[in-house]
C-alpha cells in the first residue's frame, strides 16, 4: 500500500493543509504531511477517538450502516476524515482552509486518493 502516494494525493487538493492516512485501532500515524503548524501525531490520536466513538454508538443504535466520511467544521478549516472500505481499521484525514477549499471537491479527493491505497 503506497500510503506516502495518497498524502500527496490529498495534499493537491485545493486548499490542503495537511493529510495523513491513520490506523484507527492503534491511533497510529501511518503517513502524514503539511503544515508543520499542525502535528499530525497528536491529531491522529485524537481523531481516533472521534472515529471509534462514532462506530460505537453507530453499534449501539443498531445502525448497519457505513460511515462515508465525518466533517468537522471549524472558523477557519474543514477537517475531514474518511474511513476505507478496503482497509478496515484506515482512515484517511485531510485539513481544509476554508477560503480556499471546495468541500464538494475536496470529499471527491479522499475518495481518489483512496484507490492509490488499492
Amino acid at each position: 500500500m503506497n500510503y506516502d502516494q495518497t498524502v500527496s494525493d490529498m495534499l493537491n487538493i485545493d486548499g490542503a493543509l495537511a493529510a495523513a492516512v491513520v490506523d484507527y485501532a492503534s491511533g497510529m500515524l501511518l503517513a502524514g504531511g503539511g503544515s508543520a503548524s499542525i502535528d499530525l501525531e497528536i491529531a491522529a490520536a485524537g481523531n481516533t477517538e472521534v472515529m471509534r466513538a462514532k462506530v460505537k454508538t453507530m453499534s449501539m443504535l443498531g445502525l448497519k450502516d457505513s460511515i462515508e466520511d465525518i466533517l468537522m467544521t471549524l472558523g477557519k478549516q474543514y477537517h475531514l476524515l474518511r474511513p476505507l472500505t478496503k482497509h478496515e481499521g484506515l482512515f484517511l484525514y485531510c485539513v481544509l482552509d476554508r477560503s480556499k477549499s471546495n468541500l464538494a471537491l475536496a470529499r471527491r479527493g479522499l475518495v481518489d486518493a483512496e484507490k492509490h491505497l488499492d
